[in-house]
C-alpha cells in the first residue's frame, strides 16, 4: 500500500518545514525508497508567479513552466523526486477547479461546499501523485501555520486521508518552535499548544520536530513527549547546524528520524547511505580557501529572494573544493556612488541575478562596466545578461541611450525589447516565456566550455530579449553572442571579448543545479574566480 507523510508547522512560519520535508525525502531515498514531494500553499493565488520577492521569496520554475513556491527548489536540490505543476497545490487552483466543475454541471445540482467538494479536490490531487506506479512514499508539506484560517480545508482533507488509508500508511510530522528566553530558559508551552491544536482538528502527530537554536536534551524530550502524547523517540531536535544546510539530513539521521518513520510505516528498506552528503560537509569543513562573490540585486533585503542562485553558487564552490561568501549589494545604493573601488575591494567575482522593473538598473549597469573594465569574473542571469548587453552597447558601441523597453518603453535605442508573443499580453500570471527549452551554443565559447556541449537545456522565465535589430552591430564591435534558441532567432547567451570570464545567459541555470552535481555555469564561474 502507498504511504503518505504530512508535514505541518506550528507556533510561527518560516521555521524550515521545506528543508525538513526535503531532508526527510533525502533520508528515505537513501534507503532505496521512491519518494514524491508535494507542496500545498494555502494562499488564494493560482501560483507564485505574480507575488513579490520581498514577501514570498523567489519563484521556482519547473520543466513544464510552473511558477511555484521556493520549497520546490529545496525538494529538487535534496531529492530525485520529479517536479511539475502537479506537485504544487494552491487554494487558487483548488477553487478554480471546483468552480469550473460546478459551471459545467458536474455536481448534478448539489450545493457545492468546502466538505466534501473542496476537500475531495485536494485529496484527488494528492492521490494523483501518491497512487502512481513506482511510488513508495509521498511527502506533503502544508505551508503556513496550524491555526491559519486558510489551511483549515487542507488539514481536514489530511484528516480524511489518514482515516481512509489508516495509521499504518500515514504519518503526521509536526514542526514546532522551542523558544529560548533571554535568561536562557527553554520553553515548551508553545509546542504543547500547537500539538493540542492539531489534535482538536482530529490529527494526532506521530513525529515532532522541535526547532531550536541548540539541541534539546533528553529530559526536555521526555517532558514534551508526556504533554503531547508523542513517543519519546519520535521527538526529534531540529537544531541549527553550524556548517551547511546539506548537513541537515545527517543531523536528522543521527537522531533516528528515518528509522522512526520507516518503522511507523512498516517499510522494509536498506540502510541509509549518506556518503554524498557527508562528502559535502567534509568539503565545507576542510576547505582552505573562501571566495568572495558580490551579488548585486534588487531584492537583497530578503535572503530567500535569490534562494536557488545562492545555493547554486554554493554548489559551484563545492565542485571546486572551496567555501564561498556571498556579499549581497543593493544595486540602488550603488547609484549614489561615484567610485565602486571600495565596494568591490577584495571581491573575486560578480553576479547579477534576475529581476523586474527599472529600480536600481543604473547601479547594475555601473557594476557590469566595473567588472568588464577590471577583468573581474562576471555571471549575469536573465536580467543580468540584459544588463551585460546594455552596458556594452552604451560604453563600447557608443549608444549612450541604449536601454530596455522594460525600463524605457519609448526609448530610441532599446537593445533589449519585449518578446513578440508578449506584445498583446494583458494577463500577467503564467504568460512569460516559461520552462525548459533547448539552446544551441557556439564552439570555443566560455559557455560551450562550461557545459562541454553545444546543445544545452535550461529553464526560462522572462518577457524581454536582446533585440535582433542590433545583433549584427553588437557582434561587429566584438560582443560574442554565444548562444541562441534552436531556431537561431533569440539570443540565449552573450560573452565579453578579451575578458577572463564574462558570461550572461537569458535562462535560469540555478534551477537545475544540485549540491552533488553543480550547474556547469556555476562550477565554471567559481573556477574562474580562483584564477
Amino acid at each position: 500500500m502507498k504511504k503518505y507523510i504530512f508535514v505541518t508547522g506550528g507556533v510561527c512560519s518560516s521555521l524550515g518545514k521545506g528543508l525538513a520535508s526535503a531532508s526527510l525525502g533525502t533520508l528515505l531515498e537513501s534507503r532505496g525508497l521512491s519518494v514524491r514531494m508535494i507542496k500545498i500553499d494555502p494562499y488564494i493565488n493560482v501560483d507564485a508567479g505574480t507575488m513579490s520577492p520581498f514577501q514570498h521569496g523567489e519563484v521556482y520554475v519547473t520543466d513544464d513552466g510552473a511558477e511555484t513556491d521556493l520549497d520546490l527548489g529545496n525538494y529538487a536540490r535534496f531529492t530525485a523526486s520529479p517536479l511539475s505543476q502537479a506537485n504544487s497545490i494552491t487554494t487558487g487552483q483548488i477553487y478554480d477547479a471546483v468552480i469550473r466543475k460546478e459551471r459545467e454541471g458536474k455536481y448534478l445540482g448539489k450545493c457545492v461546499q468546502v466538505v466534501p467538494h473542496i476537500t475531495d479536490e485536494i485529496k484527488r490531487r494528492i492521490y494523483s501523485i501518491g497512487e502512481a506506479e513506482n511510488v513508495d512514499v509521498t511527502i506533503i508539506e502544508v505551508g503556513g501555520t496550524v491555526g491559519d484560517i486558510e489551511s483549515i480545508p487542507y488539514l481536514e482533507a489530511i484528516r480524511q486521508i489518514i482515516h481512509e488509508k489508516g495509521s499504518a500508511s500515514t504519518v503526521s510530522v509536526h514542526l514546532s518552535l522551542i523558544p529560548t528566553l533571554k535568561n536562557g530558559e527553554i520553553k515548551t508551552k508553545p509546542t504543547q499548544h500547537t500539538v493540542k491544536s492539531m489534535r482538536e482538528i482530529g490529527i494526532q502527530p506521530k513525529v515532532l520536530l522541535c526547532r531550536s537554536e541548540n539541541e534539546i536534551d533528553l529530559d526536555m524530550k521526555r517532558k514534551i513527549s508526556m504533554f503531547t502524547n508523542i513517543d519519546e523517540n519520535c521527538v526529534i531536535s531540529a537544531f541549527d547546524v553550524n556548517t551547511t544546510i546539506y548537513e541537515i539530513p545527517i543531523m536528522y539521521h543521527k537522531q533516528g528520524l528515518d528509522n522512526v518513520v520507516v518503522d511507523l510505516l512498516g517499510l522494509k528498506t536498506s540502510k541509509a547511505n549518506l556518503a554524498d552528503w557527508e562528502k559535502l560537509v567534509d568539503i565545507y569543513t576542510k576547505a582552505q580557501k573562501t571566495v568572495r562573490i558580490a551579488m548585486v540585486g534588487k531584492y537583497i533585503q530578503l535572503d530567500d529572494a535569490y534562494k536557488s542562485i545562492d545555493e547554486a553558487v554554493v554548489h559551484g564552490a563545492f565542485a571546486n573544493g572551496v567555501k564561498v561568501k556571498i556579499e549581497k549589494i543593493d544595486s540602488e545604493e550603488l547609484e549614489k556612488l561615484d567610485n565602486l573601488d571600495e565596494v568591490f575591494k577584495g571581491i573575486d567575482g560578480i553576479l547579477i541575478p534576475g529581476g523586474f522593473g527599472s529600480r536600481g538598473i543604473q547601479g547594475m549597469i555601473d557594476t557590469a562596466k566595473y567588472a568588464r573594465e577590471n577583468n573581474i569574473p562576471y555571471l549575469g542571469i536573465c536580467l543580468g545578461m540584459q544588463i551585460l548587453v546594455i552596458e556594452y552597447c552604451r560604453n563600447v558601441l557608443g549608444y549612450k541611450n541604449a536601454d530596455s523597453s522594460e525600463f524605457r518603453p519609448e526609448g530610441e535605442c532599446n537593445v533589449v525589447s519585449l518578446l513578440e508573443e508578449q506584445v498583446d499580453v494583458t494577463q500577467y500570471g503564467g504568460t512569460m516565456r516559461l520552462g525548459l527549452s533547448k539552446s544551441v551554443v557556439k564552439k570555443g565559447t566560455k559557455i560551450a566550455e562550461a557545459y562541454g556541449a553545444t546543445e544545452i537545456f535550461e529553464r526560462h522565465r522572462h518577457r524581454y530579449e536582446v533585440s535582433n535589430q542590433y545583433k549584427a552591430e553588437m557582434e561587429k564591435k566584438g560582443l560574442i553572442l554565444s548562444g541562441a534558441t534552436s531556431d537561431g532567432f533569440l539570443v540565449e547567451s552573450a560573452e565579453w571579448p578579451n575578458h577572463p570570464w564574462g558570461v550572461g545567459v537569458q535562462f535560469h541555470p540555478e534551477f537545475t543545479s544540485r549540491p552533488v552535481k553543480a550547474g556547469p555555469l556555476f562550477k565554471a564561474f567559481i573556477k574562474a574566480t580562483l584564477k
